[in-house]
């Protein structure tokens, strides 16, 4: 969640979230936090990047294994990387908005966030050669927004897209707990967040070559957000 861009506090918040995901669902159930609980699915999405080193590996990893995978864009990424950002797009992966920068959306005005997702927009635009204005699928950085945010972004009609299983990789625990936490709280429907930007990305690329095999031997299938 973190990315170095701007600055944040890397907090250890892994206990609180299998508490948090279940009550903040139930209030603000416009949010999209899971999928199909009736089917064995998972999604694996990526926050932050593109990144010029990790998310290259990244990509390999799910080359390797087949996965299809979602990432949620910062716009400055994309201009610092068009080229990862195109490497992304073109072998078909879904992509979303995280925002310009990853300042928190509660910081933002009005003005400030459609202007925030709009440079985002127009980044992959420039980067991916298709129209950025149809991606409306929106990760707030941090996860952090208010009821005011989410009104604003289904005004402009824009999806907010959360999250169910967080296993706090950007404070860089260690591949195998990461994995392990995935594990232990994954459930059908499931949205696992990681990170392939500077906060957690060191790591992406092993961690998702050692959790994909384990997830398919217990059953699961993994989908894009759009399947989800």
């Amino acid at each position: 969640m973190a990315t170095g861009i701007t600055t944040t506090v890397l907090v250890k918040l892994y206990p609180i979230y299998p508490i948090l995901y279940p009550l903040l669902s139930s209030v603000f159930p416009n949010c999209l936090w899971s999928g199909n609980t009736q089917e064995k699915i998972a999604a694996l999405t990526f926050d932050d990047g593109p990144h010029p080193r990790y998310t290259p590996d990244l990509l390999n990893v799910l080359d390797r294994h087949q996965v299809t995978a979602s990432f949620f864009w910062l716009g400055q990424c994309v201009r610092r990387s068009p080229e990862v950002a195109k490497q992304v797009r073109d072998r078909g992966h879904y992509i979303g908005l995280h925002g310009d920068d990853h300042r928190n959306f509660t910081h933002l005005n009005r003005d400030e966030l459609r202007r925030s997702l709009e440079r985002t927009q127009a980044a992959i635009s420039d980067a991916c050669g298709i129209d950025g204005g149809k991606i409306r699928d929106v990760r707030p950085p941090n996860g952090l927004f208010t009821p005011r945010t989410l009104q604003l972004l289904q005004q402009w009609h824009y999806r907010p897209v959360m999250w169910s299983v967080v296993p706090e990789d950007w404070t860089r625990p260690g591949v195998e707990v990461v994995v392990d936490r995935v594990l232990r709280e994954v459930r059908s429907g499931s949205l696992i967040v990681l990170h392939d930007g500077n906060f957690g990305g060191p790591d992406v690329a092993e961690t998702v070559d050692r959790l994909v095999p384990q997830l398919r031997d217990r059953g699961y299938r993994l989908v894009t957000i759009e399947q989800l």
